[in-house]
Formats: C-alpha cells, structure tokens, sequence
C-alpha cells in the first residue's frame, strides 16, 4: 500500500515527532510522582540521557518508543516506502540502545526500558498494573528488566550484550 500523503507531508509529519517529555513519558511521570517517587528527568550526565534518573534507586528509565527502536509487538511496522532506510535507521538505533544500557551497567546503574505498547495497553485497561510493575522493578527488581504490552521481564545477567538484528 502507497502512503496517502506527498514525500514532503510525511517528511514533515515525521520531524514533529518529540523524543523528550512524550505522552507515555508524562504518563508514567506524573503517576510515578503521585505514588512518591522522585527522580531526574533527561539526565545529560549519563550514558543515553535516560527519561527518568532515581538516583535513590541507582536506575535509569527509559520509555521506548515501539516504532522507532524497533520493538516487535503489534505497534511496530516496517513502512512500506523506502523500506531499506527505515530498517538502517532503526537498526542502528538499537545498537546505540545496547551501547547506552552496556555503559550505564558498567558504571552500575540499573536499568529499566518501558515500551510504548505498555504505556497504551495501560491506558485502555484504566489499571495500575504498569505503575505497579515500575513500583516492584524500583523496589526490589534487576539489573535490567523490560516491560512491554503483556508483562515485566527481568534480565539478571550483569551486561547486556550488543546484537545487531534485523527488525
């Protein structure tokens, strides 16, 4: 299927998109702050600029979006125009991702990625669940864990190694 817009619409569509203080990312914000926590936010000290720094917990969060880092859930698909550019450009974007949570590991922070299809599966079910799961993994979690549409996934192995996939 072609796009419905001209090259330039989309080219300008596109460009809009923020990568700081995104809707999930104000949402997992504002309720994290209701239940107490304090935290940083877009800490330039710090490998990759997580979205969210507890130095009381020694955790950085980052809130993914599902498109742009290549997650493989229901919201993530390869646009059909211009295909090879998208895939290099996302590609390389999860590289840098394992490069950024291997150089907060190795100066022992943990680390937390929350997926965009979390945040909207949250929004529909109008539960806790995702605040809890953040809550929990805060508490008493791993070192690296992900939490995505379906549920929290721990990772305890000290490093997180560098893999180059196709998306």
């Amino acid at each position: 299927m072609t796009d419905v817009v001209d090259v330039e619409t989309r080219s300008r569509m596109m460009s809009n998109i923020r990568s700081k203080n995104t809707s999930p990312e104000l949402l997992i914000r504002k309720a994290l702050h209701a239940r107490g926590f304090r935290f940083r936010v877009h800490a330039k000290n710090l490998p990759g600029t997580p979205d969210l720094v507890l130095p009381k917990y020694k955790a950085a969060v980052f809130i993914h979006g599902c498109f742009w880092h290549g997650h493989h859930c229901s919201y993530f698909k390869v646009p059909q125009t211009r295909q090879a550019f998208w895939l290099e450009k996302i590609g390389k974007n999860q590289v840098r991702d394992a490069h950024q949570i291997a150089a907060l590991r190795a100066l022992n922070w943990r680390v937390l990625i929350i997926w965009e299809c979390a945040v909207r599966s949250m929004k529909k079910q109008e539960t806790p669940l995702l605040i809890d799961q953040i809550v929990f993994w805060l508490l008493q979690g791993s070192e690296f864990a992900q939490i995505n549409e379906t549920h929290l996934e721990s990772v305890c192995s000290q490093t997180v190694s560098v893999t180059t996939s196709k998306v």
